[in-house]
C-alpha cells in the first residue's frame, strides 16, 4: 500500500508548497502534530510500566465496564488509535475477551471526541503556543534522566507541547488562506457534498492514521472560514470511518481474534458513518438545540462540530449495543478459529510485540505450549500413554502394564512439534531483547527462553532412551525390563508432579519438593552403578544389557534434572516473603553431594553416575 501512496501524496504536498507557501504551514502543523502523538504514546508506554496492561486485563470483566475503560483511556492519552492497537495485542494474547476488546473499541469511539473539545474550546480561542515552548524545553530535561519515570513524563511533556504547536502552525496556515485562496469555493451541498467531503475525510485520515489529526485539520478549518460546517461535519463522518485503518493495520500481524476485532471496529464505524450520514439532518437540529441548551453561540460552528462529533459517536454506540452478541456470532462465523496446529505457536505473532505485558504472558503461554507437545512426546517415547499416567494412582503399576509398543517417529514427531516451537520461541525472545524493555521483564524473557531449552534437552534425552525402551519393555525379559520400568516410572513420575503444579494457585505453589527430587536424583545416580555390579556378579544381568542400561540411566536422570529445572524457573513465583522463608529451608546446591539415605524411595531404580561418562548435554 505504502509503494503507491506515498510517492502520491509526497508529490501533492511538493505542488502545494509551490503554489502556496501557507500550506508549508499546514502541512508543518500535521506533522508536528502527528509528532507530538507519537511522543506522547512513547511517553506513555515508557512511564506507564505496564499499568494500562494491567488495567485493561481487569477492567473487561462486563462490557459497561470495558466500555467505560476504553472512554477513560482514550480520553486520557488523546489516541483512540493507541487504545485499539493494546486492544488488539491483549486479544491476540488470550488476556481479554472478544466481547471485552469490542466494549473496549466501543468506548474508544466516545473517548476521542473529547479531543474535539480540547481544540474548540481552547486550542482554538487560546494562543497555546505560548504553552508549547515551556514544555518542551521543560521536556527535553526530563527525557535525559536516568529515571524510567521521568524520562516517560518527559516524553509526554514533549508530546502535549508539540500537540499544542502543531494546532497553533495548523490555525495560523489557514488563516493565511483567507487573504489568498477561499476554499469555501469548493463547498458542496447537498447528497454529493456529504458524498465527496466524506470520502476526503476518510482518505485524510488513512494517509494520517489519525482520526484525531483529521478533526483537528476540521476544526482549524472551520474556524478559519476555509470549509463550510456542512461539509466539516461530512469530514467528520469520513474521518470515523478513516480510522479503522489503524486497526486493519494492526490485526494484519495478529492472530484470528485480533482480525475479529478489526472487523468489528471496521462495521460498528462503517453502520455509525451511514447512520449519521441518513439523518444528518435531524442531527443537525440536535446539535442546535443542544449548543442553545448549553450556551454555545449560533456562529461558534466550531463548537457544534465538537457537539455533532460526541453526538454521533454516542449514538452509534447506542445503537450497536443491543446487536452486540449478534456481532459477535457474526464475528465469530465470519472469521472462524483454526483448527489447533501443535505443531505451530499459538500465541507468539507481530500484534503483541509492542507492549512489554503481552510479550512476556505471550511467551508464557507459548512455553506452557511448548511444555505440552513436550511431556506427551516424552511419555509416548516410553510407551506410556499421556492420558492413563495423568489419570492413575499407581503410577509403577500403569507403567508395568504398558507393554504395548505405541507407533511412533520420535525424530519426525520432535522436528514438527517441539523445534519449531522451540525455535520459534528463541526468535521471538531475540527479537523482544532488541527492544527497550525494563531489566526485570527482559530478565523474565531470558529465563523463558533457558525454560524452553531445558524442555527441549528432555526430550532429547528421551529420544535417546526410545530404542531400548522398545527394545526391553515391550515383553518382560528379568531384571533388565524392571531397570527400564523403575526410569520410566520415575520419569513419569515427575511429569505427574508437574502437572499438579500447573492446576494449583500460585501462591500454594512451593519449591521444596522439587528441591527433594534433584537430591534424589543425584543419590539414585551414586547407587546404580554398585547395584548393576551386583547384577552382573549374580548372573542376573549380561553386560550387554548392562552397559546399555547405565548409558540410557544417564539420559533419564539428564532428562528428569531438565524438567525439574524448567518447572523451577516456570512455575516458582515468590513474593519477598516466602522467598525469604523458603531460603531458609530449602536446600543449598552443595548439599545435593551429601548423601542422604533417608530420601531414598523403596520404588527408585538405581541409576548410574553419569558425571564419569561420555552422556553429555546437547546445547
Amino acid at each position: 500500500m505504502t509503494r503507491y501512496y506515498l510517492p502520491i501524496v509526497i508529490a501533492t504536498l511538493l505542488l502545494a508548497f509551490w503554489f502556496s507557501p501557507d500550506a508549508q504551514q499546514i502541512a508543518a502543523g500535521v506533522a508536528i502534530f502527528l509528532f507530538g502523538m507519537m511522543m506522547l504514546e512513547d511517553g506513555f508506554k515508557l512511564f506507564g510500566g505496564g499499568a494500562l496492561e494491567k488495567v485493561l486485563e481487569r477492567a473487561t470483566g462486563s462490557t459497561p465496564r470495558a466500555i467505560t475503560f476504553g472512554i477513560i483511556s482514550t480520553t486520557l492519552l488523546q489516541s483512540s488509535s493507541l487504545v485499539s492497537i493494546i486492544t488488539i495485542s491483549f486479544l491476540s494474547a488470550g488476556l481479554i475477551s472478544l466481547v471485552g476488546g469490542v466494549g473496549i473499541i466501543f468506548g474508544a469511539n466516545i473517548g476521542t471526541t473529547t479531543g474535539a473539545w480540547l481544540v474548540a474550546g481552547l486550542g482554538l480561542k487560546v494562543n497555546i503556543a505560548a504553552y508549547a515552548m515551556p514544555m518542551i524545553a521543560l521536556s527535553i530535561i526530563l527525557v535525559f534522566q536516568k529515571s524510567k519515570a521521568l524520562r516517560g513524563i518527559g516524553y509526554a511533556l514533549a508530546g502535549l507541547g508539540f500537540l499544542f504547536l502543531g494546532i497553533h502552525h495548523m490555525k495560523v496556515g489557514f488563516e493565511a488562506f483567507n487573504d489568498q485562496i477561499d476554499l469555501t469555493r469548493f463547498a458542496l451541498s447537498g447528497l454529493l457534498g456529504l458524498f465527496i467531503y466524506s470520502l476526503i475525510g476518510t482518505a485524510a485520515t488513512v494517509v494520517m492514521q489519525s482520526s484525531h489529526a483529521t478533526m483537528v485539520l476540521i476544526l482549524t478549518a472551520l474556524a478559519a472560514g476555509q470549509v463550510s460546517y456542512e461539509n466539516a461535519l461530512a469530514l467528520a463522518i469520513g474521518a470515523n470511518i478513516g480510522t479503522t485503518i489503524t486497526a486493519i493495520i494492526g490485526s494484519l500481524g495478529a492472530n484470528f481474534q485480533g482480525k475479529r476485532l478489526a472487523l468489528a471496529h471496521l462495521i460498528f464505524n462503517v453502520l455509525t458513518a451511514f447512520v449519521a450520514l441518513v439523518f444528518i439532518s435531524p442531527l443537525r437540529d440536535a446539535v442546535d438545540w443542544i449548543s442553545a441548551a448549553v450556551g454555545i453561540a449560533s456562529g461558534d460552528f466550531a463548537m457544534k462540530l465538537a457537539v455533532f462529533h460526541t453526538i454521533f459517536n454516542t449514538l452509534g454506540v447506542a445503537l450497536m449495543l443491543p446487536l452486540l452478541t449478534k456481532l459477535i456470532s457474526f464475528l465469530e462465523h465470519r472469521i472462524p478459529e483454526p483448527l489447533p496446529d501443535v505443531s505451530r505457536p499459538h500465541f507468539l505473532n507481530e500484534a503483541i510485540d509492542e507492549f512489554p505485558q503481552t510479550l512476556e504472558i505471550a511467551l508464557q503461554k507459548e512455553t506452557l505450549h511448548l511444555y505440552e507437545n513436550a511431556a506427551e512426546l516424552i511419555l509416548h517415547g516410553l510407551n506410556l500413554h499421556r492420558d492413563q499416567i495423568f489419570a492413575t494412582d499407581d503410577i509403577a503399576g500403569t507403567v508395568r502394564r504398558s507393554r504395548t509398543p505405541i507407533e511412533l517417529d520420535i525424530d519426525e514427531r520432535y522436528e514438527n512439534r517441539v523445534k519449531t516451537l522451540y525455535s520459534a520461541i528463541v526468535e521471538f525472545a531475540t527479537r523482544a531483547g532488541d527492544k527497550r524493555l525494563a531489566p526485570e521483564i527482559a530478565g523474565r524473557i531470558y529465563a523463558l527462553r533457558e525454560v524452553a531449552s531445558d524442555i527441549v534437552q528432555a526430550v532429547k534425552s528421551v529420544k535417546h532412551l526410545r530404542k531400548n525402551v522398545q527394545r526391553y519393555t515391550t515383553r518382560p525379559q528379568g531384571v533388565v525390563t524392571e531397570l527400564y520400568d523403575g526410569l520410566r516410572t520415575e520419569i513419569a513420575r515427575i511429569a505427574v508432579e508437574i502437572r499438579k503444579l500447573g492446576l494449583v494457585a500460585p501462591e500454594e505453589r512451593s519449591a521444596l519438593w522439587l528441591d527433594q527430587e534433584r537430591v534424589e536424583i543425584e543419590n539414585a545416580t551414586r547407587s546404580t552403578t554398585a547395584r548393576v555390579d551386583a547384577l552382573i556378579r549374580s548372573g542376573d544381568l549380561n553386560p550387554t544389557a548392562a552397559t546399555s542400561f547405565l548409558n540410557d540411566a544417564g539420559y533419564a536422570y539428564n532428562a528428569m534434572r531438565d524438567l525439574i529445572a524448567a518447572a523451577r524457573s516456570y512455575y516458582i513465583e515468590r513474593d519477598d516473603a516466602i522467598a525469604e522463608v523458603e531460603r531458609l529451608l530449602s536446600l543449598e546446591d552443595e548439599e545435593l553431594d551429601e548423601p542422604m539415605s533417608q530420601a531414598k524411595r523403596v520404588d527408585a531404580p538405581e541409576a548410574p553416575d553419569t558425571r564419569n561418562t561420555s552422556v553429555t548435554k546437547e546445547r
